[in-house]
């Protein structure tokens, strides 16, 4: 079979492309330049010039594809044109929606993420919880837009399905979206010194590995316009770097930071962009974020799909082995 996948040098999009070659299937990589290093070479892969926001490209890279996953997306914290995560997230999806229905593709799946739902109070978010606070973080806004996009998509007969990945960590590139890679990497070398707050501040922590094989499943198995948290462990701080000290056998010395300077810190960064044009280092809705927790259940994905959680122990392991001998 014949499939298409979107943003295939993301960190997600990058080993789907792969795990799917290695299960048979032919794959047309999806990237804007077929010279990227992070695009992974497999006989059954062939890499396609295109980008999202160009439907021409599309049409030629959905040709003969029974299915899509698109996995494309801006997950920068920061743009220089903050009109690019709509254009992206949200005018990008709508036109790989519209191209694919056009093009007699069969089924699709939908990258989102658990950032739709935002913060947590008490106890763990799922599919069906209502957002409680607004979208000051672009990213998540325009996702959730884009969602509201292939709801519609699903209302007039498409089968998509939507799989919601929460803080995606693993064996792969640090990019700029990849902040767990980052702070993991970071801490390796010696250059992370701080926990914020108390460190009492829980995240949802999903391995890659995890992330792919739910992404299979749930174009095989899932529930047409149905959404699938995948997701992992609900994690504080203090344990993030404890497990890391202790699969790495590094300990550095941390620095528990008051969340009032992070925020203090934030704002200063917020006027160096606007008034230098340099990308910030932190952004003050960022800082906010910090004071709640981040909890996910996957409880949905387990049932329906079969997902299966990777100990965040264990995880992590896998994670830095990669990350101490690339």
């Amino acid at each position: 079979m014949k499939v298409l996948v979107t943003g295939a040098t993301g960190f997600i999009g990058r080993q789907l492309t792969l795990s799917l070659a290695m299960q048979g299937y032919d794959v047309k990589a999806l990237c804007r330049n077929t010279d990227h290093p992070y695009l992974i070479k497999h006989k059954n892969i062939e890499p396609v010039t295109g980008n999202i926001l160009y439907r021409q490209s599309l049409g030629r890279a959905m040709q003969g594809c029974q299915q899509v996953y698109h996995t494309a997306a801006m997950a920068k914290m920061w743009c220089r044109n903050p009109d690019d995560y709509h254009e992206t997230n949200v005018t990008g999806t709508r036109n790989v929606l519209e191209v694919a229905g056009n093009g007699g593709v069969q089924k699709i799946v939908y990258t989102s993420t658990c950032g739709v739902w935002g913060p947590t109070v008490k106890h763990p978010m799922s599919e069906n919880d209502p957002r409680i606070a607004g979208f000051p973080i672009a990213y998540e806004r325009t996702k959730y837009l884009a969602e509201l996009e292939v709801q519609n998509f699903a209302k007039q007969g498409m089968h998509i399905v939507t799989v919601n990945p929460s803080r995606v960590y693993g064996e792969g590139p640090v990019t700029e979206s990849n902040t767990v890679g980052k702070m993991v990497s970071a801490y390796l070398r010696g250059k992370w010194r701080f926990i914020p707050g108390s460190g009492e501040q829980v995240a949802n922590y999903a391995f890659l590995n995890d992330v792919i094989d739910g992404h299979i499943a749930a174009m095989n198995h899932g529930i047409s316009s149905e959404r699938y948290i995948l997701g992992g462990e609900d994690i504080s701080f203090n344990e993030f770097f404890n497990t890391v000290h202790k699969v790495s056998g590094k300990r550095h010395r941390l620095i528990h930071l008051p969340l009032k300077a992070i925020e203090f810190y934030s704002h200063i960064e917020k006027l160096k962009t606007q008034l230098t044009g340099l990308r910030p280092f932190f952004l003050p809705e960022f800082a906010e974020r910090l004071k709640y927790d981040q909890k996910y259940s996957s409880n949905k994905a387990i049932t329906q799909l079969g997902y299966r959680i990777t100990p965040f122990a264990e995880g992590m392991h896998k994670t830095i082995n990669y990350l101490q001998q690339a």
